[in-house]
Formats: C-alpha cells, structure tokens, sequence
C-alpha cells in the first residue's frame, strides 16, 4: 500500500467530520444492526500492564459485506491528574471488497463522542417525553461531549452538574450556561429531582444510591466500563429496567449488574434486553412513567467502526 491509500484522521479532523447529529444517527443504526445480527464483534480483550495501565483491543465488522476493524487503545492512569485515565489508541478501517486498510483514525476523540451519542440514542428511547431536568455527574471529557448530544434528543429546562471538585465543576457549569446549568452541591437531592442523570465518573465505589432514584427517572451509567468500579449501588439496579447497549458484555463486564448478581439481589433475567431490541420494537423500553429505566453503556467496537466508516465515507464525498 501507498501512503496516499491511507486516510488519516488525528482529534481535530475527527472532531471537523463526526458531527453530534450525524454520530446519534450513526450509532442508532449500528446499535439496531448489532441487535438484529447483522454485525459481527467479539468481547473486549485486556492484557495487564501492570497498575493503572492496561492494553485493549476490540475488533468487530458492520457486516458480511460492510466495514470491518478494530480499535487498539491504552487506558493508563494519567500521572499529572490522580484518578483519571487517558484512552490513547486508533481505531483501524478495513474496507469490504479486497480487506484493504484505508483508514487510521484517533480512538480517545471517537470513543468522547461516540460513547455520548450512543446515550443520546438510549435516552432518546428510553426516557420520558417530558423529562425537563438533566443531572451529569462528573466533569470529565465524558460530561462534555454529553453536554452537547443529549440535548439534540430532549428539551432540557434546568441541567444540574455534580462534581467532587467545586471548581472543575464551576468551570463546566460556566461552560454550558447557555443549556442553563446550574452547580448542584448536594448529590442526593439533585438525583431526587432529575429526570434524566448520567454518570461519568472514575469511582470505585458507588456515588448514587438507588434509594435517591425516584420513579419515571431514567438513568445512563456509563462510567464504569469493566468488572469492579461501580457508580451506583445493587438496590438501583435491582429496582431498574435493566437494558444494555449489548447483553453479552453486560453478563461479561457491567460492574453493577455483576456485583447484584453475585449477591445474589438479581439473577441473569434481570437484563431485559438490549437498546438495539427497544429500537427493534422487540421489548418495551419504557412500560409506564413511573418506570426507572436503565442504559448500561459499556462501548463496542461496532460503534467506533460505525463512526470511523462515517468520517471516511463523508471525506470521500
């Protein structure tokens, strides 16, 4: 292959080309693909680098005759800011008639984006119509791609955002003060009057407690990514109408499903589905408006090549 054979797209260029319509739109047909078949994708694969760092691949193909790939990353603690990680990586295009790569393209900026797309599509079919209040919990890279997807599928009048430093909290909210957020300081009494809440944190240990989570509200956790950390506690869960962005890593990978299950709180079924069968028609996302509905986002290989195949095909255009 030539240099001239290969597309490459660095942050800026993926930031330029995966618009936040474009990318919800994107993600909503993979997710309804992965649902019904069509796609192909294995479990994530981790190998240890020791603590704080560890090696990922997730490869996956759209279909038969579609884009195929796969994203290689590093998730390493960031050494300038305890407690946080960085996802460095590329997702790698393949294209379907001869298997030839043509296209590179940065795996830390599709994955913000992405990953905030596919709750925009979970919450676009899972929260309530008239859901007004939006609370992020965490300040992060996570609540600011959030900030920007969620409301193209819900009008939000008031967005509360929790955070365990007032200040990188206060800078967020002042970013966004034109959606009309607002700094909530105490935790618990913003999730009692949400809505909508999304956590997107680093926390091992929950920092929102099921009894807080009031009827009608429909919740996306989307921080904890593997077995261990957990931002909410098993009485959320157990309480919830559990719906995963894919079961098979759900059973695999979601924290908070697998600690209720190990305590014995929930068992297998407690996963109704997933958002690619709500967008199917296949179960019910949301049975009544006193339902809690819950997104499980854990991220798939799929999503990144269905975002990485739009950046391409676009360029192409």
């Amino acid at each position: 292959m030539t240099r001239d054979e290969l597309a490459i797209f660095d942050s800026q260029a993926v930031r330029n080309g995966l618009s936040y319509p474009d990318c919800i739109a994107a993600m909503r047909d993979v997710m309804l693909a992965l649902s019904a078949g069509t796609t192909r994708q294995l479990l994530r694969t981790m190998i240890s680098l020791g603590s704080g760092r560890t090696f990922a691949q997730m490869p996956g193909a759209l279909g038969d005759y579609d884009m195929f790939g796969t994203k290689t990353i590093s998730v390493f603690a960031d050494p300038n800011k305890p407690g946080l990680r960085r996802h460095r990586g590329l997702v790698v295009l393949f294209e379907p008639e001869e298997g030839r790569p043509v296209a590179v393209a940065d795996a830390e900026e599709i994955t913000h984006i992405r990953t905030a797309a596919a709750t925009a599509v979970a919450t676009d079919a899972l929260a309530r119509a008239d859901a007004k209040t939006l609370l992020i919990v965490g300040t992060g890279g996570q609540a600011r791609t959030h900030l920007k997807a969620l409301p193209l599928v819900r009008t939000f009048e008031r967005v509360l955002i929790w955070g365990r430093s007032p200040d990188k909290t206060e800078t967020l909210v002042e970013e966004y003060r034109h959606l009309g957020a607002e700094r909530a300081d105490d935790l618990e009494a913003a999730t009692r009057t949400a809505d909508v809440i999304c956590t997107l944190t680093t926390a091992s240990e929950p920092v929102i407690l099921g009894d807080w989570v009031q009827p009608g509200t429909h919740v996306n956790l989307v921080g904890s990514s593997g077995p261990g950390p957990v931002e909410v506690d098993s009485a959320l869960v157990a309480k919830s109408r559990y719906i995963a962005d894919s079961a098979a890593s759900a059973r695999d990978a979601a924290a908070e499903f697998l600690v209720a299950r190990a305590a014995g709180i929930v068992g297998e079924d407690h996963i109704i589905g997933e958002i690619g069968d709500v967008l199917l028609g296949r179960i019910a996302g949301r049975t009544s408006d006193r339902d809690i509905t819950l997104y499980k986002s854990l991220g798939h290989a799929v999503q990144d090549l269905a975002a990485a195949a739009h950046l391409y095909r676009s360029s192409r255009r």
